[in-house]
């Protein structure tokens, strides 16, 4: 049995998604100025963040910071169940107010995964079943009442990271594809250049083949896809940030067409590139 809810406000500011399915694999324009809390209430998933793989299973916590690169796909088992929250620092700004060091802990990391003791996984397990009943009913006031739940997981996944002596990111990471990871590094770092799937396996001294099939398996996006994340991210944090003209952006993170970059912007964001244009 599959179901899915979502819900994401006027603002774009806050978003709730809800799904209960058997296989999925993530969008391709999944790359956001929010912050994502994602609980995997079942099953199973590989999730790609950045230059890791992991499998995370049920009960796993993941927040990722705004502009992350990340997917997910099926692992082991396909049937799952999981929570995805989408919030801007801007809903975020009082809660940093009242207690910025409770919630910075969380927010001052590109990502962070947590495994909760027993008894505050319950809290967060009832916290989400509260928030999917609030989207999925819709009744008066619906969205501030979800928005103070998931405060309310935040405050726990705060203090857990308080009181845990454990690496809170300690889970497996596949030895198989450290090699693919060593070139997602290099990607992560070179994108501006001239770069191709065989100028690439070229340099690691591995055949284009062996690059694109295991590059997709590891990190869930094709070679080029996850190229034009990286360059979009860069793009989108310099339009956000700076005054340069949209033209030496598309140049400086490695496009040598506009009308390329525009489209392939659109692709990754959902929006064109002036949509992120620093506000005067």
């Amino acid at each position: 049995m599959m179901e899915e809810i979502n819900y994401v406000n006027a603002q774009t500011t806050f978003s709730v998604s809800y799904r209960k399915a058997r296989s999925h694999h993530m969008k391709i324009n999944h790359l956001h100025s929010s912050y994502e809390f994602f609980y995997l209430m079942s099953g199973q998933r590989r999730f790609f963040i950045k230059d890791r793989t992991m499998i995370v299973d049920e009960g796993h916590i993941i927040m990722i910071g705004p502009n992350v690169v990340h997917r997910t796909t099926d692992a082991h088992t396909s049937e799952y169940e999981r929570l995805v929250v989408n919030i801007h620092s801007e809903e975020l700004a009082w809660a940093e107010g009242v207690s910025p060091d409770l919630i910075n802990q969380l927010l001052d990391h590109e990502y962070l995964i947590l495994k909760c003791p027993p008894q505050t996984a319950m809290l967060i397990e009832e916290l989400s079943r509260s928030i999917i009943k609030e989207i999925r009913e819709r009744n008066h006031g619906f969205e501030l009442y979800a928005q103070t739940l998931v405060f309310q997981m935040l405050i726990l996944c705060s203090r857990h990271l308080l009181n845990s002596s454990v690496d809170s990111t300690e889970v497996q990471n596949p030895a198989a594809y450290e090699r693919i990871f060593e070139v997602v590094r290099f990607m992560n770092s070179h994108y501006m250049q001239d770069m191709s799937l065989s100028l690439v396996a070229e340099k690691f001294y591995i055949s284009p083949y062996y690059l694109s099939r295991f590059f997709k398996e590891a990190t869930g996006f094709t070679f080029i896809e996850y190229l034009n994340h990286v360059r979009v991210k860069e793009a989108k944090q310099l339009l956000e940030s700076s005054s340069m003209k949209v033209n030496l952006i598309a140049r400086k993170v490695g496009f040598g067409s506009i009308t390329h970059f525009g489209r392939v912007f659109k692709q990754v964001t959902g929006q064109a590139p002036l949509y992120y244009r620093k506000k005067g």
